[in-house]
């Protein structure tokens, strides 16, 4: 990747939707070469997609928990079989392999108190292999990027 790849990422994660004509502008190519970069980075797997970035309260799921888990074993095969079984639970956002004294981190959006302990109940603490889990609640989002750094 070079410099223009990296403008040209920089400005599709400002604004995905812009025409490739002014994107082309904003990163100084004409639309054919500009148009050519973001395929190979597409292709690449850098840009692994485009979608809305929507606000979770204003969908009815205002509440967001990050859930410490640590499994029984660590072993591959029962990180795989939690990791098949949470893929599957729609209110797990990002589920995330830790180091440290837990093995995974969930980040769940849920509406209220009950449909958390209802997630909890009906689907997390029905997945075999678990030791532990602890639950944090969200008082307030403090910092949030939807942009990755490019320096």
């Amino acid at each position: 990747m070079d410099a223009i790849d990296r403008r040209i990422i920089a400005a599709l994660q400002e604004n995905g939707r812009q025409k490739l004509g002014e994107l082309a502008d904003s990163v100084g190519l004409s639309p054919t070469p500009c148009a050519r970069r973001i395929t190979a980075l597409e292709e690449a797997g850098v840009i692994t997609g485009y979608g809305a970035r929507v606000d979770q309260a204003k969908l009815g799921l205002p509440v967001t928990v990050f859930i410490s888990v640590e499994l029984e074993s660590q072993m591959g095969e029962a990180v795989t079989k939690f990791e098949r079984a949470v893929s599957r639970m729609d209110e797990v956002m990002e589920c995330h392999l830790m180091s440290g004294n837990r093995d995974i981190l969930l980040r769940v959006a849920v509406a209220d108190l009950t449909a958390f302990d209802r997630f909890m109940e009906e689907k997390l603490m029905r997945v075999d292999g678990i030791a532990r889990m602890r639950s944090s609640f969200t008082l307030r989002t403090m910092v949030k990027r939807n942009v990755m750094p490019m320096g």
